[in-house]
């Protein structure tokens, strides 16, 4: 009998009504580019291990991180890196009492997408220019 009470009781925020907002969706992708970042750091540590067992393994590493699958990782850890970055900059703001205002947190989110977005294509330009393609 208490269960059935329990059943019919509606959740809060409705998840059919519930619309997520943008400053949640900027929490969940930083919380996501952590797990991001921690993961890739097990790349990075293969590309290490290869580089100290020798020439052929390394060169086994080098070739999976050239194929198209693995720039695409490159280039979503290296996203990761520079959101989780500069949203981490934007906490230390919030740490010391500055941008909870809702329009300023807004504002500090997109400048948060943006920044993330500009330093990902500025490190892979200079990255792509100076090892030359």
């Amino acid at each position: 009998m208490a269960r059935e009470a329990t059943d019919n009781r509606p959740l809060s925020p409705h998840l059919q009504i519930y619309k997520p907002e943008y400053t949640s969706v900027l929490s969940i992708t930083h919380r996501a580019t952590g797990v991001a970042l921690a993961l890739g750091t097990l790349l990075l540590v293969w590309w290490l291990l290869a580089a100290a067992m020798g020439a052929d393994a390394y060169a086994t590493v080098q070739a999976c991180l050239r194929s198209w699958f693995g720039r695409l990782l490159l280039f979503g850890w290296s996203w990761a890196l520079f959101y989780h970055l500069a949203n981490g900059i934007r906490h230390l703001f919030w740490d010391a009492g500055y941008g909870f205002e809702l329009a300023t947190a807004q504002k500090s989110g997109w400048a948060v997408v943006i920044a993330a977005a500009a330093l990902t294509i500025v490190a892979w330009v200079v990255g792509l220019t100076a090892r030359g393609g």
